[in-house]
């Protein structure tokens, strides 16, 4: 597939990769600038010419992806028989300036169980570069949500009668919120998210459903140090509203501000000024 394709299906599958492009040419080159392609941690997609430059620049590329960069970063590189790299020589004669790009992953966010706190969390998700799986087992319920398809986030709306099925499909790293209509139901997302083991998982309720939830995990083999990953009640705790809005507004407000520290690079101390901010 081309670069333009790849990097529409990198995006949609929640995953990052860094784009290549021939910035500037000076002499002979193997490709012409402007010439692009995609780089993934385990492919790449389209060509800027080959050889030595593609090599040695698919390189460069991968670590960015290995260190979570962010920043853009140029490469300049003579192709004559005097400059040898790991990958050999290239010898067109010419000089090549490539632009890298990281394009890192959107978050992706799971909402299981759609009713009154659900859809309100969901219109907020959906003014994000994120992507939002909105899941509930009552198709009725999804009937609102289908006017959230097509805004910033990509929204994808799922029927599942038994919803750990989509959540045993989602990435590692996903946020899921389970918020369902039956504690029964939530109990099952907790456990089948548990077993997983690489989700970040938010339980709506009281600090009493909490206790009753994490004694039967227990109970159920669940090791407390696991089951204790699990964030109940959720939400920024200052925002101590009720109403379906509020209580939206809470768990939206935390999870951005989780987001960005992930994202920033100035680690946990931004992290308190973000929560200093909303609280």
């Amino acid at each position: 597939m081309d670069w333009l394709e790849a990097a529409a299906r990198v995006r949609a599958d929640g995953r990052s990769a860094v784009l290549v492009t021939v910035s500037a040419v000076r002499g002979h080159s193997p490709r012409e600038a402007g010439a692009k392609m995609v780089v993934t941690t385990d492919g790449s997609f389209d060509s800027i010419g080959g050889g030595n430059l593609e090599a040695t620049v698919t390189d460069r590329a991968r670590e960015l992806l290995a260190a979570g960069a962010r920043t853009p970063e140029t490469i300049t590189m003579s192709l004559n028989d005097r400059v040898t790299t790991r990958h050999g020589r290239q010898c067109c004669g010419g000089e090549v300036t490539v632009l890298l790009e990281p394009l890192p992953a959107r978050p992706t966010v799971a909402v299981f169980g759609v009713g009154h706190v659900g859809l309100e969390l969901a219109r907020i998700l959906a003014r994000h570069q994120l992507i939002v799986h909105l899941v509930d087992s009552r198709a009725d319920q999804l009937d609102d949500a289908g006017e959230l398809v097509g805004q910033i986030a990509d929204v994808r709306v799922h029927h599942a009668p038994a919803p750990e099925a989509v959540l045993a499909d989602l990435p590692t790293g996903a946020h899921v919120y389970v918020m369902t209509h039956d504690h029964a139901e939530d109990m099952v997302l907790c456990d089948a998210a548990l077993r997983r083991g690489d989700l970040s998982v938010g339980l709506i309720g009281s600090r009493a459903k909490w206790a009753r939830f994490r004694k039967k995990l227990i109970e159920g083999g669940h090791p407390p140090t696991a089951v204790d990953s699990i964030t109940c009640p959720i939400g920024v705790a200052t925002l101590t509203g009720k109403s379906p809005a509020v209580i939206a507004v809470s768990v939206a407000a935390d999870l951005l501000a989780r987001l960005a520290a992930d994202a920033d690079p100035r680690g946990p101390t931004h992290v308190a000024e973000l929560h200093d901010v909303i609280g």
